[in-house]
């Protein structure tokens, strides 16, 4: 994988200064650390670091084919076919891995070229003769890219924010609209950034450049459809899906390194454990971390996994609360992220580059397949909202949730309040507060009144409701699936597990989202995705000649990231030096009274602020770096 950055200016053709590319791809070393290649022409300069994994000794970049020039991040895992249609068009290659595809692909279909490209990409491409930068991103948001326009009328563009960071004249202020994302989030989606003017290009668009013609918005090159049914038996439309999941993991064995998987113990890493062993003559190199925490440790469920398929594994134990962590996290997101298992896999991404370059993971499979349990809740409140009229169950409800106490400390069945605030809103709006973390009441009293006003009406939810609301889709599950695969997977899942990954120079690969998967999982009736409870339950189905019940049934585990615990403890002194963060006092963000009375009632115990609190710490260092 690799680090690219760039400088185009649309108007006058102005020189482009090398040594701006070279600083732009220097802080971004860590993605490409076998190498780097900076190329500048009138009115434009690429930057390239490497990350070598196809073609060692070859494909340098940036790379040219006449007047063309690419700078790229990524894998195609269909170049081999793509190469043999385009040499039967008469284009000759000197290379022999996969970036020289997209510039002779350029000279053939143009844009269109997209829709052929099966893998994770972000690229910007240079056209001499038409005077033209072309950045696009894949479909699913795997790779990342941010732009943004400057005040000497340039565009630059970078995989990272630091790479943009990096040049002296963009100017960093803050969007406090991006700290009202965050907070409700827990991230800072794609439609935003922290550092105002800064741009992230969507998942699934391009950004085409004319000369003279200014910075237009990206277009939309791929979008997924719940609209159509796929027909058929369960039998059948599960052989169907597991032809895919293998294509998936197959497609994305190619590699010239050390290759190997990431094994949770859990259904999906497992899954593709098992594809790829199927599909190996050699044994697959698998790792996995493990807590010495009881309920949290998935070493022995992963072990029996590797047992089973004779895997190369390796297994370590790691502190979760390796605190000095954080400022690593905080270096290599750039902006705020809340999810505390960013440091599980960091851990993770670390263990298995020591063994390998590239590694296979599980993500993708929840959003696809309706694997996570909000979406049981979500399918069970809507059938409760069926059933009643919608004025009475808003008044019954929502005063019932309004007025019931926040119970953190009570047993599970007696915390209503979030179910009864759910159920007295409509689906989209429900939805939308669920994915969130923290919730539009507390937001409300934490952030100041000059930030409330600043905000305009602003919210964060209300971009999960619209893309339910306009989604392509038949029913509720549909529309929460949508959402997810637009918002929470680039936003959180993908960005995650790029940052972290490399940070540490190791390539992941994600096969369970081959856009040919998702799509395929996209037409499947509702309830062979969720069914009885059981998410993903079609995929469970079918990997049953694979994989052990207690492997495919039983609960989710995920990461240990005992939050709420630490800053009762160990992290006790950053919760309250939040309350004395000059730097947050000062930003104009936040009620730091608010804030004082947050700490104070988690340190003791009578409500759960944890999140809450790690994300204000996420926060104010992130904003320490960018703007202190």
């Amino acid at each position: 994988m690799c680090g690219i950055a760039g400088i185009f200016h649309p108007g006058t053709p102005k020189p482009v200064d090398p040594a701006r590319i070279a600083a732009m791809i220097a802080v971004q070393a860590h993605r490409g650390p076998d190498g780097e290649g900076i190329w500048t022409a009138p009115g434009v300069g690429l930057g390239h670091r490497r990350l070598s994994i196809i073609d060692l000794a070859g494909s340098p970049q940036p790379m040219q084919a006449g007047a063309l020039t690419v700078t790229y991040n990524g894998e195609i895992y269909n170049f081999a076919e793509l190469r043999g249609e385009l040499e039967l068009k008469g284009a000759r290659f000197v290379t022999g891995g996969d970036t020289e595809v997209l510039l002779h692909g350029w000279r053939a279909w143009g844009p269109a070229m997209l829709d052929r490209l099966n893998g994770m990409f972000a690229f910007g491409l240079h056209d001499a003769d038409t005077g033209t930068l072309f950045l696009a991103r894949d479909r699913m948001g795997v790779k990342p890219l941010h732009y943004v326009e400057l005040s000497d009328g340039s565009l630059a563009f970078a995989s990272e924010l630091k790479g943009l960071l990096a040049h002296p004249l963009l100017r960093r202020v803050p969007d406090v609209t991006a700290v009202e994302d965050f907070l409700a989030l827990g991230y800072v989606p794609d439609d935003a950034c922290l550092v105002a003017g800064v741009r992230k290009l969507p998942a699934g668009h391009f950004l085409q450049v004319q000369r003279w013609q200014g910075v237009p918005r990206p277009r939309q090159w791929w979008d997924v459809s719940f609209a159509d049914r796929a027909s058929g038996s369960a039998k059948a439309l599960g052989e169907e899906l597991l032809a895919r999941m293998r294509d998936g993991v197959r497609s994305r064995m190619v590699a010239d390194v050390p290759l190997g998987a990431f094994l949770s113990g859990g259904v999906d890493s497992s899954a593709v454990v098992a594809l790829m062993a199927e599909a190996s003559k050699a044994a697959v190199r698998t790792c996995t971390i493990g807590f010495d925490e009881a309920g949290h440790d998935e070493r022995a469920h992963a072990a029996a996994v590797a047992q089973r398929f004779a895997t190369d594994h390796h297994a370590q134990v790691v502190r979760p609360d390796d605190f000095s962590l954080i400022d690593t996290l905080v270096h290599h997101f750039d902006e705020p992220f809340g999810d505390g298992s960013a440091l599980a896999t960091y851990q993770v991404a670390a263990l298995a580059r020591q063994r390998v370059t590239v590694a296979l993971s599980g993500d993708g499979a929840d959003e696809a397949l309706a694997g996570y349990r909000r979406y049981k809740f979500h399918a069970a409140e809507e059938r409760v909202r069926g059933l009643l009229p919608d004025r009475w169950r808003a008044a019954t409800f929502g005063t019932l949730g309004r007025w019931y106490p926040k119970a953190d400390w009570a047993p599970r069945p007696l915390r209503a309040k979030a179910t009864l605030l759910a159920l007295g809103s409509d689906g989209d709006e429900a939805y939308a507060r669920a994915v969130g973390v923290t919730s539009p009441e507390l937001r409300a009293r934490l952030l100041s009144g000059e930030a409330r006003r600043a905000l305009a009406g602003h919210r964060a939810e209300d971009r999960y409701i619209a893309a339910m609301r306009d989604a392509p889709a038949r029913d509720a599950i549909d529309r929460a699936q949508y959402a997810d695969i637009k918002i929470w997977l680039p936003g959180d899942i993908l960005t995650k597990v790029d940052r972290t990954s490399m940070a540490v120079g190791l390539e992941v690969r994600e096969p369970l989202l081959d856009h040919r998967l998702v799509e395929f999982a996209a037409t499947l009736p509702a309830a062979m995705r969720l069914r009885g409870g059981t998410g993903k339950w079609l995929m469970k189905r079918s990997l049953e000649r694979y994989l052990p019940r207690d492997t495919l049934y039983r609960p989710k585990m995920g990461f240990v990231t005992p939050i709420s615990a630490w800053f009762r403890g160990a992290l006790g002194h950053e919760a309250e030096a939040l309350t004395r963060s000059r730097l947050l006092g000062d930003s104009g963000w936040l009620d730091m009274a608010t804030v004082g009375r947050l700490v104070e009632e988690h340190r003791g115990g009578r409500v759960d602020h944890g999140r809450t609190l790690w994300q204000l710490l996420m926060l104010e260092r992130s904003a320490r770096r960018l703007f202190g």
